[in-house]
């Protein structure tokens, strides 16, 4: 088998059983995942209030996670590169999961700064391995739908955990741990996942013909069941001649410039999101806002977290994902940029709404972004490496944010928030390509080099 054969075949099968088999799988991960992710943002406010924790040592943790989330990306990319997509992603699952339960029973803080860290590691690996798998076995008419349906049915975990954390954090003492121990039930998804296959993609990619045949053909035969007789495969497209194997082939040739992009990119994005994210309950409630009141704000506008994906669901394959991030990203400045300049309870609910709308939509418009401009052997890699940068970068986020607070006040953190997500649309806009309704292969640019490399038949 060629790639030239196989992806036709993947493209050409209708949205079936199969599919929606991988996207509840995929979404169930996303739930617990984004939960988890977002956890200590609302424990953080019952740390505050009962364990005296200062806003310096919340920065401490906060970039605490967001260092082992580089690790997770960049690690973690490369081992599915190595391994498989559907073998890492077991793994990455059953690792943030234990290690959140170690969050629901540190004593200390330095326990707490050493589990945000290991549990950071699982999630973000999680998250570069998910999105990637999806981009492989998803036709390329529906990549940016199915990457929009899973982030939106999975960040229904953010307001499930946001409603949590209000029910819980203010019943005393301990009541912030119970938070963590909801983020470990993500265990329970291994049930959907280990019943996935392996990708054809990686797995004709890596010397491996017949098991990525007898793979494809088992997927065909699954989809026909439901859909009937399928439509023969299209003419096989053209394919790059060049494709690169190496990591340090990232920041060679074609690819040099799609992976600065996609650096900065996340880069902004994830400090313009944490950010907000992070940041605003204990501001608030550090701003006059009781801590019921402040945890009431946050949790009612992330239900625009849901919404906001679907968005996304709509718009992502009809506009090719470029011109959708560059205006998002715009629209997502100008909310937190008003929202910084309201204390009007009204005003507090609608524009934070609008903010958690706008980059979630943003999310899941780069969650199928990212993948698609990288090759197989490189996908993983190359996608953890530039989410991986990003939350990397976030680790000086936490005090970025202190540091301007301190400074120069409350409305100042929303104008560097605004800054951050119109950055975003900058490097977007001048730097990177349209994707789209394309098979993955013909996305790709030619490595340095100068010799074609022969997938094996």
């Amino acid at each position: 088998m060629l790639v030239s054969e196989l992806s036709p075949r993947l493209d050409r099968l209708p949205i079936s059983r199969f599919h929606r088999r991988i996207l509840y799988g995929v979404c169930f991960a996303f739930f617990f995942e984004l939960a988890d992710l977002n956890s200590f943002a609302y424990a953080a406010t019952g740390l505050h209030k009962y364990e005296h924790m200062s806003v310096g040592t919340i920065a401490n943790v906060t970039s605490a996670s967001f260092g082992g989330m580089f690790i997770g990306a960049v690690f973690g990319g490369r081992l599915a590169d190595r391994l498989g997509r559907r073998r890492a992603l077991i793994w990455s699952v059953v690792w943030f999961s234990l290690f959140s339960l170690l969050n629901a029973v540190a004593p200390d803080t330095g326990v707490i700064i050493l589990a945000r860290f290991l549990t950071g590691v699982g999630l973000s690996a999680m998250t570069v391995i998910a999105i990637t798998y999806l981009a492989e076995t998803m036709p390329q008419s529906h990549r940016g739908r199915m990457q929009g349906a899973a982030l939106a049915i999975g960040l229904a975990g953010i307001p499930a955990m946001a409603f949590f954390a209000r029910a819980v954090v203010p019943t005393g003492p301990s009541g912030w741990r119970w938070v963590f121990v909801a983020g470990a039930v993500g265990v329970a998804s291994l049930a959907l996942i280990v019943r996935l296959p392996e990708s054809p993609r990686w797995l004709l990619d890596h010397g491996r013909p017949e098991e990525a045949e007898a793979t494809l053909a088992a997927i065909e035969a699954e989809v026909a069941k439901t859909a009937g007789p399928l439509p023969p495969p299209a003419a096989a497209p053209p394919v790059a001649p060049v494709r690169p194997q190496a990591p340090a082939d990232l920041l060679r040739g074609g690819l040099a410039g799609r992976t600065l992009m996609l650096v900065g990119a996340w880069v902004f994005q994830t400090l313009g999101f944490y950010g907000f994210t992070s940041w605003v309950p204990v501001l608030l409630a550090d701003h006059g806002f009781t801590l019921t009141q402040s945890l009431t704000f946050t949790a009612i506008t992330t239900i625009g977290a849901v919404p906001g994906a679907l968005l996304a669901w709509m718009i992502s394959d009809r506009y090719r994902r470029k011109a959708p991030l560059v205006a998002v990203a715009v629209v997502t400045a100008a909310c937190g940029l008003a929202y910084g300049l309201t204390f009007n309870t009204a005003a507090i609910l609608v524009f934070g709404f609008g903010v958690s709308f706008f980059i979630q939509t943003f999310a899941a418009l780069l969650y199928a972004y990212t993948p698609e401009l990288y090759p197989t052997l490189l996908r993983n890699t190359g996608s953890g490496f530039a989410y991986g940068t990003g939350r990397l970068a976030n680790i000086a986020g936490p005090y970025i944010v202190s540091a301007i607070y301190g400074g120069f006040g409350y409305p100042w953190v929303f104008v560097y928030i605004a800054a951050c997500w119109t950055l975003a649309a900058v490097v977007i806009g001048l730097f990177g390509p349209p994707t789209g309704d394309i098979a993955l292969e013909q996305l790709q640019p030619a490595a340095p080099g100068g010799h074609p490399v022969k997938t094996p038949a």
